[in-house]
């Protein structure tokens, strides 16, 4: 069920309330001409005309001030038919809004053949190489544009989309077999290593940790003499510090003969897990009843909101996200994206299949998420967001209105006067 989205004040910015201004003082300035040339229109010959003027200017902006205010609320606060249009028609702007994205967006073969065009790739290899490019302004609005969009969606809704996305990506994925070459691959360019020897550390770790179980096991299985001479002390000690010396040498030689066996082993688990079925169903068996895990679902809550954190902070100061160490390798990332063909063609190919295969499956929720959003909000909030957004336009109009009506009456006058 859709939370509506709790009323808002929304702020008026300095832009549009400068625009309401001018516009208002412009009629009021041609109410005051049209009064001081009525006064003295006898005065001068030319005082007809500007009296003309003014006075059709003041129908004009009057006119245009009614339609533009007509959108947003009753004129005047009078409950004039088909005045307030938005608030009036907030329920149908919303079922519009979204069947123009489901009709124009997320249609698969509409989202196929736009993406086509696109070269994902390289527009992310170019920014990534040199962030600061390009247009700032764009790029900060683009950056205030989508931390907007995250923050106003319903974050209940779009996190269960996005957790969703990620379970059914991963039960598709077939895992043992790409455990298995990447088990292969890291083994042939012994990048298992360090692996191996943190095995080792881990080991020699766990054995300090569990000295005292040994030294039980013995002293339990010891018969009375040994205890009573205190052998099986002695006895522990040698296990224990045969343990320690064994892993000490094996995390020391390379070559040791325990090291070729586990290497041994590590290659004979990544042959099975490509190969043998019985171990691949295993590891699905393993992957479900793990999806299926109550600490696994809240592992990916956790991995959502930090995706989701990270998103913001980029999108609030990508400079700084783009900093240090990460924003080094990702400009490396962005320089071989722009080098090298097959791997920027498989990026764009993966990023057209994702997004058919989301505008498929997810883009009836994105419809009813966009749709229910902007039901939730209430008829205020509505109003001035589109106000805010779109008002300062819409003074233009006003001021036109008003210069554009002093003209036309001006002609009426002058073709009265020559008739």
């Amino acid at each position: 069920m859709t939370r509506p989205i709790p009323r808002t004040i929304e702020t008026i910015p300095s832009g549009l309330r400068r625009m309401r201004l001018v516009a208002t003082g412009l009629l009021v300035l041609m109410a005051a001409v049209f009064l001081v040339a009525r006064q003295f229109q006898d005065a001068h010959p030319a005082i007809p005309f500007v009296r003309a003027f003014a006075e059709a200017a003041m129908v004009g902006g009057l006119a245009d001030w009614f339609a533009v205010t007509a959108l947003f609320r009753h004129p005047l606060h009078l409950p004039i038919p088909h005045t307030a249009i938005i608030p009036r028609n907030k329920d149908r702007i919303a079922a519009t809004l979204a069947q123009f994205l489901r009709d124009n967006f997320l249609i698969p073969k509409v989202v196929a053949r736009r993406m086509q065009r696109l070269d994902l790739a390289g527009a992310a290899g170019r920014w990534l190489a040199n962030p600061q490019h390009g247009n700032g302004r764009i790029g900060a609005g683009a950056s205030r544009l989508a931390a907007d969009l995250l923050e106003s969606l319903d974050q209940e809704r779009l996190g269960a989309m996005a957790k969703g996305a990620i379970a059914a990506r991963l039960r598709a994925i077939d895992v043992a077999p790409l455990f298995g070459r990447a088990l292969a691959a890291a083994i042939a360019n012994d990048r298992h290593l360090p692996l191996l020897e943190g095995m080792i550390r881990w080991a020699a770790r766990v054995l300090e940790a569990n000295e005292h179980l040994i030294r039980e096991m013995v002293h339990a299985r010891s018969g009375a003499v040994m205890r009573w001479t205190g052998l099986d002390e002695t006895v522990a000690n040698k296990i224990i510090d045969g343990l320690h010396k064994l892993i000490a040498e094996m995390a020391d030689d390379p070559t040791h003969p325990l090291r070729a066996k586990a290497e041994e082993g590590l290659e004979r688990l990544a042959h099975d897990l490509q190969e043998k079925p019985e171990l691949r169903e295993k590891v699905e068996a393993f992957k479900a009843e793990m999806l299926e895990n109550q600490a696994f679902q809240r592992w990916i809550d956790g991995l959502w909101e930090q995706s989701r954190t990270a998103l913001l902070r980029l999108a609030r100061d990508p400079e700084r996200a783009l900093g240090g160490r990460m924003g080094e390798a990702l400009r490396q990332f962005g320089e071989t994206l722009q080098t090298d063909k097959k791997l920027a063609d498989t990026i764009n190919r993966f990023a057209r299949r994702t997004a058919v295969g989301a505008a498929s499956d997810y883009g009836d929720g994105i419809v009813r998420l966009v749709s229910d959003t902007i039901r939730g909000w209430d008829a205020r909030t509505v109003t001035g967001r589109l106000e805010n957004a779109v008002g300062r336009d819409l003074q233009y109009i006003r001021i036109n209105g008003t210069v554009v009506g002093g003209l036309v009456g001006v002609a009426i006058h002058a073709v009265d006067t020559l008739l």
